[in-house]
């Protein structure tokens, strides 16, 4: 019997190209699956309509969740989803939400011993042209992803940001700050509740450009470390994402202090709709494990669930 897979993507986030492409990606690949009908829709703010309106008229018997950024991967349209009673791919509402906002899936990760970067949460009054914490450090919104917004102030004669910056709607008024981690970027995808492998991402910063520009920054897989630190690396990707509630795909980034071996690792965040490319992180962990991009897509889509 066919299964109608809609694919929602694009929306009105900051992140709505990078969204686009992981949507077209991933429908391209389960639009080959015999036993699926597929169909995209580019969210608009009337999402229900589009879901009741897709398939003639039908809806869908699954939605599969490509979209990035506010509204789709902060738990709103997981929410509307549970409402319609659809399946979905990727995490749940409560889930979405906590790793959405970095506060508080810092707030939850540290109360399980899982280490994350000290740092608090500052408004316009804290940045008066003094520095808001010990130099280095990182300025970023609370709630947003693919790097959009995020400073980093290395050197103590850098200018401290300006209160002004946290007008931009990417802020909100308020933003986190927290110390800068020398070391190296690592990351790693989760398969259900499952840990991949560990990618070293080869870039000083891992800003939107080194992610998705024709200069994006080489990917090492599996990460060349020693063996106890890949091991934890590991364990508490797969313990972060039990403790914040992750189902389907998801990764875990980390910043890795090499001088402190094994103690040097700092989770950095929790993604719940991480990039579905091919060359995505996520996916190219998969291959490496043996799993290509239309197993990991039709994996996600029956994995898809509501209410869990």
């Amino acid at each position: 019997m066919t299964k109608k897979i809609l694919v929602l993507m694009g929306g009105f986030s900051s992140e709505k190209e990078v969204s686009l492409v992981s949507g077209r990606t991933a429908a391209d690949a389960l639009s080959k699956i015999n036993s699926y009908e597929v169909e995209t829709v580019d969210v608009t703010r009337e999402v229900d309509q589009q879901i009741r309106a897709s398939f003639g008229g039908q809806g869908p018997d699954v939605i599969f969740n490509a979209l990035h950024g506010p509204y789709g991967e902060d738990g709103t349209v997981q929410g509307l989803l549970e409402f319609m009673g659809i399946p979905y791919t990727h995490s749940g509402v409560l889930s979405s939400a906590l790793c959405m906002d970095k506060v508080r899936a810092k707030d939850v990760l540290s109360a399980e011993a899982l280490t994350v970067p000290p740092g608090r949460v500052v408004t316009a009054k804290d940045l008066d042209g003094r520095h808001p914490m010990a130099v280095p450090y990182v300025l970023k919104p609370i709630a947003e992803g693919s790097t959009f917004g995020v400073v980093i102030i290395r050197e103590e004669s850098e200018p401290a940001p300006a209160a002004e910056l946290l007008n931009d709607p990417v802020y909100g008024g308020k933003a986190m700050v927290e110390a800068y981690i020398p070391g190296r970027e690592l990351t790693v995808a989760l398969k259900g509740d499952e840990a991949l492998a560990v990618t070293e991402i080869q870039a000083a910063f891992y800003d939107y450009e080194a992610k998705y520009s024709a200069n994006a920054a080489p990917h090492v897989i599996p990460a060349e470390l020693p063996d106890d630190v890949t091991a934890e690396a590991l364990r508490m990707a797969a313990e972060a994402g039990r403790v914040m509630g992750c189902r389907g795909l998801s990764r875990v980034d980390f910043r890795w202090n090499e001088e402190d071996g094994v103690n040097g690792l700092f989770i950095l965040e929790v993604n719940t709709q991480p990039g579905m490319t091919p060359t995505s992180l996520s996916a190219e962990q998969a291959a490496y494990r043996g799993i290509s991009f239309s197993e990991l897509v039709q994996w996600m889509v029956e994995d898809a669930s509501c209410r869990r």
